[in-house]
């Protein structure tokens, strides 16, 4: 047969790729959807209210109750609560705390829980058990032993004003410091161990000394639990109100917390003016949240998927 003459045939047609059939919905999946439903309502619950209640003025409330349908909305106990509550200079005296303790926490965290992990030192594991025991001691135990002893600990006057270690800001940023770092080794251990040993072995054949190895190699490589980390550190350290009242007895130095304190009267408290002083002062602890939110979830989910 010549090759004009020949039959050229038709190409062929797929079939149709079968659908995928659709699983279907387990009871026992939506317990579990309604059950976190309703743990998430819990929880948003208090701070729903009190951002409801923050809006409506108290003499409302308390003829009609909080769960009442409102009749007025206003902002002005925002406003109120910033101005008398003197809340930007709280603000501060939180952020002095706050900001040095979570930074030197993870960075001696950092660095014991580098050598326990990757410079193999000895008497490692008794360590980090030893850093993380501390963990277990309650705080109010040390309490009145901290105070006794930090007001003999003498400070220059540019230091402290009682020129002592007590009724200073350095006194609650080292009690954070101290009992914050080992849970921050014990975490921070535990995420160097996924790291492979061979990154750190090809840069000391590059010549890279136990700083190097450190700062350059292994710290960036723990930027998500580093973030988780300082976001919960700054959290609890922000909402600490113990040390403050045991350390200090300057009312001008008190941190955040406290500013919610003067909101009260001696006879009458206005609950809806301290909701809006609250919503405000937990303002901080959100916007870093959010700012730090992609890292803290992946410094939380780290492993999750290895077997």
């Amino acid at each position: 047969m010549s090759a004009s003459t020949a039959t050229i045939s038709p190409p062929a047609v797929q079939a149709p790729a079968p659908r995928r059939r659709a699983h279907p919905v387990r009871p026992a999946r939506i317990l579990l959807h309604c059950f976190l439903i309703l743990m998430a309502l819990g929880w948003l619950a208090p701070l729903l209210l009190g951002v409801y209640a923050s809006l409506r003025p108290y003499h409302e409330t308390a003829e009609s109750g909080y769960f009442s349908l409102p009749h007025k909305l206003t902002l002005s106990y925002y406003t109120q609560a910033w101005e008398n509550g003197d809340l930007p200079k709280y603000f501060l005296n939180t952020l002095i705390v706050a900001v040095p303790a979570v930074i030197v926490t993870l960075f001696l965290a950092s660095f014991v829980a580098f050598a326990i992990t990757r410079l193999r030192i000895p008497f490692g594991l008794p360590l980090l058990v030893l850093f993380t025991a501390g963990n277990l001691l309650p705080q109010q135990v040390i309490a009145i032993p901290l105070y006794e002893m930090f007001k003999r600990i003498p400070l220059p006057l540019f230091l402290s004003d009682s020129e002592t270690l007590y009724d200073s800001y350095w006194a609650v940023i080292i009690v954070h410091v101290g009992f914050q770092t080992g849970f921050c080794v014990f975490v921070l251990s535990n995420y160097m161990r996924t790291i492979p040993n061979e990154i750190t072995e090809a840069a000391i054949m590059d010549g890279a000394g136990v700083w190097k190895q450190y700062w350059t190699v292994t710290l960036p490589l723990c930027r998500p639990a580093l973030a988780a980390l300082a976001t919960l550190e700054f959290t609890w350290i922000y909402n600490d109100f113990l040390w403050a009242l045991v350390l200090m007895s300057t009312g001008d130095k008190y941190p955040i917390t406290s500013a919610l304190n003067n909101l009260r009267g001696q006879y009458f408290t206005d609950y809806n003016l301290l909701a809006a002083a609250s919503i405000l002062v937990a303002l901080p602890t959100i916007a870093v949240f959010l700012a730090l939110q992609r890292h803290f979830i992946a410094g939380l989910t780290l492993g999750a998927n290895k077997g």
